[in-house]
């Protein structure tokens, strides 16, 4: 299956900014990307310890309900002091209902006496051409950085204010989209993904 053989593609996600960051990187190369809201899918519980079995809980759920292809991340930031926490809790670190501010807010607290600020995004991909699919495709990324007290830049979402690129000496949310999507580890998975359609195992 190559990439140009996709038509609509759900995204299975309810996450403004997740999905702006996909479809801006999906639109040009002639996927019709839909979030799962146009169909009135909800969200689905994301019981697993992994990223890679919460993805496809996600990717499979939307299919069910649509009937069509849909790719679903799982994404969040590990932290090497913390033993990979916030991992994948990393949208609701601070409890319901889910806040961007109040999770960084944790996350910061629990960093203050320690020495340690390394930290790396990771993100896998799962696309499924339909629920019962025996073979998903699946892609990662991973992105290097670490923790800084103190926010910087509007642009981003989650922890991208707080998460410092030392190679670059600014945060995520200081990159405009277009580089923050060559590097980041949603990128990154997106780049895999898409190679992997390109070679026609599918």
């Amino acid at each position: 299956m190559r990439a140009s053989d996709l038509q609509k593609l759900v995204i299975a996600s309810n996450n403004t900014g997740k999905i702006r960051e996909i479809s801006h990187l999906l639109g040009p190369l002639g996927f019709e990307v839909l979030p799962q809201s146009d169909f009135k899918v909800p969200e689905v519980d994301e019981p697993h310890r992994t990223f890679i079995e919460n993805a496809i809980v996600k990717a499979r759920h939307a299919c069910e309900r649509t009937g069509l292809r849909s790719l679903a991340d799982d994404s969040g930031i590990c932290v090497n002091a913390l033993n990979g926490e916030p991992g994948v809790l990393s949208a609701r670190y601070a409890g319901e209902p889910k806040s961007d501010e109040r999770n960084n807010r944790k996350l910061i607290d629990a960093l203050a006496n320690l020495a340690d600020r390394r930290a790396h995004y990771y993100c896998v991909i799962v696309l499924l051409r339909n629920a019962d699919d025996p073979q998903p495709v699946i892609a990662d990324g991973i992105w290097h950085g670490q923790i800084v007290s103190d926010r910087r830049g509007e642009g981003g979402f989650g922890y991208d204010p707080y998460f410092f690129l030392p190679d670059l000496g600014k945060t995520a949310a200081e990159l405009p989209m277009d580089q923050k999507n060559r590097i980041s580890h949603r990128g990154q998975a997106l780049a895999r993904l898409l190679a992997r359609l390109a070679e026609n195992a599918f």
